[in-house]
């Protein structure tokens, strides 16, 4: 009799668990929004849609997404996209630090002038205590972060002349991201930055309105700009990178399963993984193919030198100091000391 009870028993809670599974798999939205700035064939738009396969595969169909590019579910204002990610009017996001950094002011460390030199630098501060330190901010704003995405180091393109110091920025019309960081960087090396979105960006360049862009290569190349926005001029001098983030709304998260929870974030760190590796791809040595084609569509390209690079560490110097204090000293001490240790 005990063993029979005891069978029952086992039956009972596995029949209550599948219940409340399904009560809250009812529960479930028939589609959830996730939002990017790009879509394909930018790796970040590919990104996105890459999360969106996974999802569906790793939960059975239990979770549906579509994507929405081009920051579409704020009107194409990618500065407003993290407070409408908290609000609950989108679901999902891969996000650029760049662009959630007016609301979550520690992310403007990845846009410190020079303060990373290298893709290994990138690493050492995503891969590292900074990385956990950041996602810990994150989810006291009402999100969850998953995983590191990239949309690359940020190379500076013009249409009027070859820049290899400060002040061949002299005058020059840039457009710029809407960070406080970027319209003061730019200014201190004499530019005039133009705060503007990426859906107003390539029509302003094709006019004149404004000279130039500061951007990964992939996006330059996604977008044409040699040729759609006469970007003939191209200096890499990886001044600034742009780590992406993977995110999902805090009160969509709570309403999944366990289950579903751990399938969501699986798939946010294999989509981020291949993303790193798309955005890359053809700009780390020994395979810089990327510049090479680059330079083939008849495009002058500078690649500065280390004595090159220290004019404009040295002209962004003050910029860099004050935004150490903003952002917080301890965090930029940690930032420094994780890139000087890196491997």
């Amino acid at each position: 009799m005990k063993r029979v009870l005891g069978v029952l028993f086992v039956l009972v809670a596995i029949v209550a668990f599948g219940f409340a599974q399904a009560v809250q798999a009812a529960d479930y939205k028939a589609e959830y929004k996730l939002s990017t700035v790009l879509g394909k064939p930018f790796p970040w738009g590919v990104a996105g849609e890459r999360w969106v396969e996974l999802i569906k595969e790793k939960t059975n169909g239990r979770i549906n997404v579509k994507l929405y590019p081009g920051t579409s579910l704020v009107g194409g204002d990618q500065t407003k996209e993290f407070t409408a990610i908290r609000q609950g009017a989108i679901d999902l996001a891969i996000g650029s630090t760049i662009n959630w950094s007016p609301q979550v002011q520690q992310l403007n460390i990845f846009a410190m002038p020079f303060l990373m030199p290298d893709y290994k630098a990138i690493d050492a501060l995503t891969g590292g205590e900074v990385g956990k330190e950041l996602f810990k901010i994150l989810e006291g704003k009402d999100v969850v972060p998953l995983a590191w995405g990239e949309n690359g180091f940020r190379e500076l393109s013009n249409s009027k002349v070859s820049i290899r110091k400060p002040s061949d920025l002299k005058g020059l019309k840039i457009r710029v991201v809407g960070s406080p960081l970027f319209l003061e960087t730019f200014t201190a090396l004499g530019a005039n930055p133009t705060q503007m979105s990426w859906a107003d960006a390539v029509p302003a360049l094709s006019s004149g309105a404004v000279d130039g862009q500061e951007n990964p290569l992939t996006v330059y190349m996604a977008a044409k700009l040699h040729s759609a926005a006469n970007q003939k001029n191209l200096t890499l001098w990886g001044y600034v990178a742009d780590p992406l983030i993977f995110v999902v709304n805090k009160e969509v998260w709570n309403s999944w399963t366990p289950e579903d929870r751990k399938a969501v974030s699986e798939a946010a760190l294999q989509a981020g993984r291949e993303n790193i590796e798309l955005a890359r791809k053809g700009l780390v040595a020994p395979d810089e193919s990327l510049t090479r084609e680059i330079e083939g569509l008849g495009v002058t390209v500078v690649k500065l030198t280390e004595a090159e690079k220290a004019e404009f560490r040295k002209a962004t110097r003050d910029v860099y100091d004050k935004w150490a204090k903003q952002i917080g000293a301890e965090l930029v001490k940690k930032a420094e000391a994780a890139i000087a240790g890196r491997k």
